[in-house]
């Protein structure tokens, strides 16, 4: 690869590997829900013992109250007139100690209520955050699942994109059929060395591979936004993001033969089109190693080196 031309051998890189699915999470969705019902459950049982203790506080007050009076009244006339004689000094003083333990036991009721009804009251509170944090939990965990059945749907899509030239039927994300009937196929293999370049212009490019990937592909190095265009004609078989691929575009040239073309900023083609020799697929993108475009050549599901397609 000549710097001159265009290109510039800089070696070979490691690029970072496909997201690995995470075990299932359904036990921990389950587990996870039924913390968040015991925490229900708790929270209408305390909002149903304060609704209770309501009327109870009320009646320990009323009473005290009433007790109070009654205590006032008895301590107001003192010790008795002394013309009552020893015994009735004596029962009217155990009329007002009894009075007072009794008006003492409802004010240490009532005290004991209210301080009762403040736990429980504190224990709402405790309640309603520690469930706002597992619905938080919960809403994670949910996106979480959503994002690795829509991770294996990309995966299966992608495998099945190297079996549309066999007209397999594929999910929505994979063109059903191909161009395996047209004759481009054949053509394809024959214009081995003489493809065009992805990029127009001046690139630098590196020998690179993805995880997952059984050969090599190349890195090209370029100015961010650049266009990429198809090699050669085909039909689009997958267009979208996929692990360490990024965005990307599988093109079916037919007999079994495909262009993948990953790291793009944008994807201007959708699954189905069908394609002409140069047209546009997309941008490059930059995923933070600086712009660059993912470019691989496979026959069938096998990766083989593309650097003797494009005539490098």
């Amino acid at each position: 690869m000549v710097a001159l031309l265009g290109f510039a051998a800089l070696g070979s890189s490691a690029h970072a590997g496909v997201p690995t699915k995470g075990p299932d999470s359904a036990l921990a969705l389950a587990a996870l829900d039924r913390r968040i019902a015991d925490l229900d459950s708790e929270d209408q049982a305390t909002r149903k013992e304060l609704a209770d203790l309501g009327p109870k506080i009320a009646g320990v007050h009323a009473r005290a109250v009433s007790r109070g009076r009654s205590y006032y009244k008895l301590t107001r006339a003192g010790m008795l007139p002394v013309g009552a004689g020893f015994d009735s000094l004596v029962s009217h003083a155990m009329r007002v100690e009894r009075a007072r333990r009794t008006l003492e036991d409802d004010l240490a009721d009532e005290t004991h209520l209210r301080a009762h009804g403040a736990d429980l009251t504190k224990n709402l509170e405790h309640v309603a955050r520690d469930r706002e944090a597992l619905a938080s939990q919960r809403t994670a965990m949910d996106a979480a699942h959503v994002a690795m059945e829509d991770e294996a749907r990309r995966r299966l899509a992608f495998d099945k994109a190297f079996e549309s030239s066999q007209g397999t039927p594929v999910n929505d994300y994979v063109a059903v059929g191909g161009p395996s009937d047209d004759p481009v196929g054949s053509a394809f293999a024959a214009a081995k060395g003489k493809l065009l370049m992805p990029i127009a212009g001046r690139v630098e490019v590196r020998s690179a591979r993805r995880e997952g990937a059984d050969g090599p592909g190349l890195e090209l190095r370029c100015a961010d936004g650049s266009v990429v265009r198809a090699v050669y004609a085909g039909r689009v078989a997958f267009a979208d993001r996929y692990g360490a691929y990024g965005r990307i575009v599988i093109v079916d040239h037919g007999d079994h033969f495909y262009t993948v073309s990953g790291d793009l900023g944008t994807v201007d083609v959708h699954v189905g089109d069908d394609i002409s020799a140069g047209e546009r697929l997309g941008t490059v993108g930059d995923d933070g190693a600086g712009p660059m475009l993912y470019f691989e050549v496979r026959h069938g599901s096998q990766t083989v080196p593309p650097g003797p397609w494009l005539g490098l």
